[in-house]
């Protein structure tokens, strides 16, 4: 089902207007999951780290032993091709995929000879400059590499965040601060995340459980080059109600304040609001 308007989409050599059917009955991606995705954005005229997100789902693809059928480099070109039918003020999401088409061994290994490719367009508006969220504790872990691709943007990962975000949801919380096997903070159910303490930003250290997101990858660069220290570190949920804000980052909303995690409240503070700066002043630029 849609989630935006005014839908375009890329498949099997052109660009078709609207919500374009593309996976059969029998494809391997719909009868055993093997899809994988991107997501970048097109706003105020510009598309930030286009080229990492098209390189990243070229990766996400063979992680899932997938065959990926187009370079970084022609995919950007696609999508400027397809964002040419979009008025410069639109505020686009940006989502390539791919699905196997055949089966292999027993029907369950992918065959890597017939992968499905398309890109889909929709126009999915910012969210308001004021817009936060509240965050609650969920009994589901990410998964480790052992028993999930963690290491790809995988459709199959997804029921398990959907888990998280009705659970917090039912009680009141707008996302669910989420822990590793191991009982660390990982992530938010949608996206990376961030505290901050005395003025020193904290993030949880990549450790193959989440992926460590483009945007996040970008924050922590702009931050750092404008003086604020920035630690990739192992952090307890304890931290998180010691902290003195937190914030999420991730390609559809780029940041999020947190205003409250289970009983602890925070203001929307300083770094933050220099996060969000420093993000659009550098997309702004040409960089």
């Amino acid at each position: 089902m849609a989630t935006g308007t005014n839908i375009r989409t890329y498949f099997e050599g052109q660009w078709h207007d609207g919500d374009v059917p593309v996976m059969r009955a029998a494809d391997h991606g719909a009868w055993l999951g093997s899809s994988v995705f991107d997501g970048a954005r097109y706003v105020h005229g510009v598309a930030p780290d286009l080229d990492a997100h098209c390189a990243r789902v070229n990766r996400s693809a063979a992680a899932l032993m997938l065959t990926p059928t187009v370079e970084t480099e022609d995919m950007v070109a696609l999508v400027r091709e397809g964002l040419a039918a979009y008025p410069k003020d639109a505020a686009v999401y940006i989502r390539p995929m791919y699905w196997e088409v055949r089966s292999g061994y027993a029907a369950i290994v992918p065959s890597g000879q017939a992968t499905g490719f398309c890109i889909c367009l929709e126009e999915i508006p910012m969210p308001p400059e004021d817009a936060t969220v509240t965050l609650g504790l969920t009994r589901f872990r990410r998964p480790v590499l052992e028993s999930a691709v963690v290491n790809a943007k995988a459709g199959c990962l997804y029921p398990n965040n959907a888990r998280m975000l009705a659970e917090v949801r039912g009680r009141g919380f707008g996302n669910a601060l989420v822990a590793d096997a191991l009982g660390n903070v990982a992530e938010s159910a949608t996206a990376n995340v961030f505290m901050v303490k005395d003025g020193t930003v904290f993030t949880p250290v990549a450790n193959g459980t989440f992926l460590a997101g483009i945007t996040r990858a970008r924050h922590i660069a702009n931050l750092r080059a404008d003086g604020v220290e920035v630690v990739e570190t192992v952090l307890s949920f304890d931290d998180f109600r010691g902290a003195d804000e937190v914030f999420l980052t991730g390609n559809m909303s780029k940041v999020t304040p947190v205003t409250g995690f289970e009983d602890v409240s925070y203001q929307v503070g300083p770094v933050t609001r220099k996060a969000r700066d420093l993000y659009w002043d550098w997309a702004l630029s040409g960089a």
